[in-house]
């Protein structure tokens, strides 16, 4: 008599900072994502762009990445930001994603837990992101680890044909 079927259980071995040869894969993350997020049709980026915004001459984003054996299964891509209330720098993380087969299993904690601990290493003050309102299990998970919602806040966004026209209208004042 063989034994039942055992769930395939996968070791977190590394979380580090990505490398130009993550690139491919880091697309195709943020395209998953964008597919949970049902806004797969806004994403835009290709491989020469987050190339350009990871590795150029002044990067504007970073990312980690969380692998099980040569696999990469998940990543934290951020930026820099900076608060003028307390003067230091902090980090904002833009994206957080475990491929499905790899959650529950600790990979989502391990990698905002390497990006709190660069926090901590650079004197930031503060590690922020938004999350969207019906994504119930990340706003669980968030606020299992104590992090607070700051519901004072309203993000507001120009972009497209908003950005273009305000900028173009408001140019010609200067």
């Amino acid at each position: 008599m063989s034994a039942p079927d055992a769930p395939v259980v996968y070791v977190l071995e590394v979380i580090r900072p990505a490398t130009r040869a993550d690139v491919p894969v880091l697309v195709e993350l943020i395209r998953e994502l964008a597919e949970y997020e049902r806004a797969r049709h806004e994403v835009e980026i290709d491989e020469i762009l987050l190339e350009r915004a990871l590795f150029g001459t002044e990067p504007s984003a970073y990312a980690h990445v969380a692998t099980a054996g040569e696999q990469v299964i998940g990543m934290a891509l951020y930026y820099r930001s900076f608060s003028t209330w307390t003067g230091r720098p902090g980090i904002y993380l833009e994206d957080l994603y475990v491929r499905p087969g790899h959650r529950g299993l600790g990979t989502g904690r391990a990698l905002l837990a390497s990006l709190a601990r660069l926090a901590l290493e650079e004197d930031c003050r503060r590690l922020e992101w938004s999350v969207l309102d019906w994504n119930e299990p990340a706003i669980a998970f968030y606020q299992s680890i104590g992090a607070v919602a700051t519901d004072e806040w309203t993000r507001y966004r120009l972009s497209g044909s908003a950005l273009t026209d305000f900028a173009s209208r408001e140019g010609r004042r200067e």
